[in-house]
């Protein structure tokens, strides 16, 4: 069967859909990111304050939750293609008329427009990512984990490219054109992906949203993906201003601090992704050690005041590497572990699943976006960097503790529950799933 075949022979059609999907990850995150280096000031000068900027980024994110679940749930009837292709030409639009806000009279009129077309790019952008995981998920079945991962080298090198390539495009051509020419390139990719794209037949089932989200274990992760997602918001609005003050660099070399996190994570994330799907069984110990590892490196970036240790930019860095690791090591298993979990609990395998796990996933990790620079934001005002880094680990320690308190009881309620027949069994169903993933 071509679509069970390792990632060495690839198909037409399962490389034209890596190419797709890799084109949004990078575009989207390109667009994501692109409004750090200058957005902000722009909107002080059309009369907007510290709280509102934060709100017109956190706005993305609310709405991308909420869009994320209802299209999560209609993916079979609107079509997995046609979501994905709509949602690019969305998202290039509102990228596009962003570019001409600063054309807008200042005060309520041009903050109102901010949130609106901030909403409309949102809304596109959920889309295209919900359709894009589910449609990956049905090309690669059983290596779903490694695809994902890879593809992160994607969306690291939109994150990673994003600020600077804005910052340069701002400088030298003023505030419409960064806005403007990606919005161009991302319009320029729908004819090509409606070209090149699989159409995948989708046949809508019984599973329900909420009998998914109410399995304790889907619960857990959702929990992690929130928590990761928080953990990464965090660092938006608050790094830059930290390193800034406390290292006295130049503002061109904060972007290259912000490089250590997202190389890491790119870099790690593909063989994480091929870890999990080799050996499914260290999915549990990869989500468990990725959420403690994180909580520590969150308490060791400032360092927290209660430790006694002078910040140095060497080993500001170093954390963040280890924070990129440590998010991938959590962030990679999850998807193909609540998959996973849902055929367990008897729900039928195919795209509209596909749809409900890919809403899922978008609606949490846009959730977590919006909490943690909202309230790193004000723990940060309130608190200073160094504290409000070791209580946002808190969410990381929480995930990762709950996940290792449920691993536990769950092996030990299996194997009381077939003390005698589990050894064995255990070891030929490990042996049954290598064997077919190798």
């Amino acid at each position: 069967e071509a679509l069970g075949e390792g990632s060495r022979r690839l198909t037409r059609e399962q490389l034209f859909t890596v190419a797709a999907t890799a084109s949004i990850n990078f575009s989207s995150m390109i667009c994501y990111s692109i409004l750090g280096p200058f957005f902000p000031s722009e909107a002080e000068k059309k009369g907007a304050s510290n709280t509102v900027v934060g709100l017109v980024f956190g706005c993305f994110a609310l709405v991308n939750f909420l869009v994320s679940l209802i299209l999560g749930n209609y993916l079979t009837h609107i079509g997995a293609k046609f979501m994905f292709v709509a949602g690019m030409f969305v998202s290039g639009c509102g990228t596009i008329l962003f570019g001409m806000l600063d054309k807008v009279p200042s005060g309520p009129t041009f903050i109102g427009l901010c949130f609106l077309v901030r909403a409309v790019d949102a809304v596109g952008f959920a889309a295209a990512m919900t359709a894009s995981f589910s449609i990956l998920a049905k090309a690669f079945p059983n290596n779903i984990a490694t695809v994902l991962g890879s593809l992160e080298i994607f969306t690291g090198l939109g994150l990673v490219l994003g600020p600077p390539l804005g910052g340069f495009l701002y400088q030298s051509f003023g505030y419409e054109v960064p806005f403007i020419t990606l919005g161009c390139i991302v319009l320029v990719l729908v004819p090509v992906n409606m070209c090149i794209l699989p159409k995948y037949d989708s046949i809508p089932s019984k599973g329900s949203f909420w009998k998914l989200i109410l399995l304790p274990k889907v619960l857990l992760l959702c929990l992690t993906i929130f928590s990761l997602s928080a953990c990464l918001g965090f660092l938006d609005p608050t790094m830059s201003l930290f390193i800034l003050k406390k290292f006295k660099l130049p503002a061109g070399y904060v972007g290259l601090v912000f490089l250590g996190l997202a190389l890491s994570y790119s870099l790690s994330s593909p063989l994480l992704g091929l870890l999990s799907d080799k050996l499914p069984y260290l999915r549990k110990w990869l989500l468990v050690s990725g959420g403690l590892m994180t909580a520590l490196c969150f308490f060791m970036l400032g360092p927290a005041p209660v430790l006694h240790i002078e910040s140095q930019l060497w080993m500001f860095v170093l954390v963040l590497v280890l924070i990129g690791f440590s998010l991938g090591m959590s962030a990679i298993p999850v998807f193909p572990e609540i998959l996973h979990c849902a055929y367990e609990n008897g729900f039928e395998e195919g795209l509209s699943l596909l749809g409900l796990v890919s809403g899922l996933f978008s609606a949490m990790w846009s959730l977590g976006a919006f909490a943690g620079p909202t309230l790193g934001g004000f723990l940060n005002e309130k608190l200073g960097f160094e504290w409000a880094s070791a209580i946002q680990g808190g969410w990381a320690l929480l995930s990762g503790l709950a996940a290792g308190i449920f691993y536990i009881t769950e092996a030990t309620r299996r194997s009381s529950s077939s003390s005698l027949q589990n050894p064995s069994g255990s070891n030929e169903e490990r042996s049954h799933l290598m064997g077919n993933e190798t």
